[in-house]
């Protein structure tokens, strides 16, 4: 059964580490800032070549900001997790009663405080500087975050797996990710514009399903409910599966000494 206390210990860790250090809380703001910024003139300057024949801001600004979200909430899982490679004090915590579920569900809670912050600082731009109206994706938008909520956690659960299965040199496998996955997400055009094959991978991918739904939206002001269900589902599955996987990664390094690789006394 799961700690709530043991859990929130972490949370509070990770509040600590951002108090103390100004080096941490910046990049909470600086690159969604950038990015805001950067695609809002973008936007405006698309605006201004079409003629006003369409509005880019809802639908590329509104694209940058929920990918933005998802990778966000992504980064906060392995930001976290990184932040104990780095230390190396993995055996610190589980020396301790600390199970495996209470630790993920410590940098859930830690991913959702970053992420908040990333994604008001995002809206407040986004609002403020260019204009854009959250109103017009009305109720879907609750939807459309909660799906790639999931689904960032799910990649932020796989990319610790993979640092805490080939080590810490293998964090760099985890900042391409967003990137790896982003051109089958159809971010910033339809599914239609893929190749066959690549639609049927493109299927597979949850964010797809929000940035179809999300065009949807802007183009006949309502979206289907089965493909976004769709969507949820394939997040939802993704989570569980990354869950297990991680389990299994940590018992294989429990199991077969590879653990020691992060702790305090080594040196390789």
């Amino acid at each position: 059964m799961m700690s709530v206390r043991r859990t929130s210990a972490l949370l509070l860790r990770q509040f600590y580490l951002l108090r103390g250090s100004p080096t941490r809380i910046v990049p909470l703001f600086a690159w969604v800032a950038i990015d805001i910024i950067l695609w809002g003139f973008i936007t405006r300057y698309l605006n201004q070549v079409s003629a006003a024949r369409f509005n880019f801001v809802p639908a590329m600004l509104g694209a940058v900001l929920l990918w933005d979200f998802m990778t966000r909430v992504m980064q906060g899982i392995t930001t976290a997790f990184l932040e104990d490679v780095w230390s190396r004090n993995f055996l610190n915590l589980f020396a301790s009663p600390l199970s495996v579920s209470e630790y993920l569900g410590g940098l859930v809670l830690s991913s959702i405080g970053t992420s908040i912050i990333g994604l008001v600082t995002m809206v407040v731009l986004a609002t403020l500087v260019f204009g854009l109206s959250f109103f017009v994706y009305g109720t879907m938008l609750a939807a459309f975050l909660l799906v790639l909520f999931l689904f960032g956690i799910a990649l932020g659960i796989f990319g610790s797996a993979l640092v805490m299965r080939f080590g810490p040199a293998a964090e760099w496998f985890i900042w391409p990710i967003p990137a790896f996955i982003s051109p089958l997400a159809c971010v910033f055009y339809p599914l239609a514009t893929l190749p066959g094959w690549m639609q049927g991978l493109a299927r597979l991918i949850p964010a797809s399903y929000v940035f179809e739904g999300m065009r949807g939206v802007l183009a006949h002001g309502s979206v289907a409910g089965a493909p976004l269900a769709v969507g949820s589902a394939l997040a939802l599955a993704y989570l569980l599966l990354m869950g297990r996987v991680f389990v299994a990664v940590h018992r294989r390094a429990v199991r077969t000494g590879l653990i020691a690789r992060y702790s305090a006394e080594s040196v390789t």
